[in-house]
């Protein structure tokens, strides 16, 4: 079917100029460098595909030529990482001289500087001024801190050592003179434990040697007191007897004297 040219309102044809325009404008946004906005540990993932590179998500696959052109072939962006074609892309900002970052790919080229470097304005609408340097001078600051500090630390720690491995020889002469001196002691401690035992086996031999001349002692003076006490028994008994005959002879005179007094009376 074939549409009559004053069918066509002007309202369409604004309309139809003004999406050729944009498309025209959108055209002129590609990046020269084909691996514009990649990271560099993901510059790999890239070049070594070939010239058919898969989507991260595996839903689909791309060729070189559709790198950042501009038109969203991966859902996840994955081909346009330089570019805003895909809505929820990340672009990554180099940002030499300060620290690196990543942004919505849909900031990439919408009039405002948002990388320091000025990487994300690449159309050349808008001229962004490099500001890295500047904006990277407290953080390089602090880095030179951070590393002074590392560095006198790492002296400090290096003195430290030096100390350590000093007293550790120390330690170490003095644990081997110890060990020297702990036989010597040693030796002594066995020489003086077996004069210990030699010292308790003469005690114990004089001290069986004493016992054994008390206890002849002690029977030699039993046998002497039952000697001496069986001689008092011999005399008392001899005493006795000596007694008994005394008294047998005075009985007799005083029987003699009377038969010589009645003589006497008879003559």
């Amino acid at each position: 079917m074939r549409v009559a040219a004053s069918a066509v309102t002007p309202a369409a044809a604004a309309a139809v100029l003004l999406l050729g325009l944009l498309y025209l404008g959108r055209s002129a946004a590609v990046p020269q460098n084909p691996f514009f906005g990649i990271p560099p540990q993901d510059e790999s993932y890239y070049k070594a595909s070939g010239k058919i590179i898969k989507c991260r998500d595996g839903s689909s696959t791309f060729t070189t030529a559709q790198l950042n052109d501009d038109f969203c072939d991966c859902p996840d962006a994955t081909d346009e990482p330089g570019t805003s074609a895909c809505p929820g892309g990340k672009f990554y900002c180099p940002n030499a001289g300060h620290t690196p970052v990543y942004l919505f790919s849909s900031r990439v080229n919408d009039g405002f500087c948002d990388c320091c470097d000025g990487s994300d304005e690449y159309d050349g609408q808008v001229k962004c001024t490099n500001k890295c340097w500047e904006a990277g001078k407290a953080a390089r600051d602090k880095l030179k801190k951070r590393i002074a500090t590392y560095k006198e630390g790492a002296t400090y720690r290096k003195q430290e050592i030096e100390q350590a491995k000093i007293a550790f020889a120390k330690d170490e002469a003095e644990l081997t003179k110890l060990q020297n001196e702990g036989s010597v002691l040693k030796g002594l401690v066995q020489q003086l434990k077996d004069r210990k035992e030699q010292i308790e086996k003469a005690e114990e031999r004089e001290r069986l040697q004493k016992e054994k001349e008390e206890k002849e002692k002690k029977e030699a003076e039993e046998k002497a007191l039952g000697e001496k006490s069986g001689d008092w028994d011999k005399e008392a008994e001899q005493k006795k007897l000596d007694g008994a005959e005394k008294g047998s002879q005075s009985s007799g005179d005083e029987r003699f004297g009377i038969l010589d007094d009645s003589a006497e009376q008879v003559d």
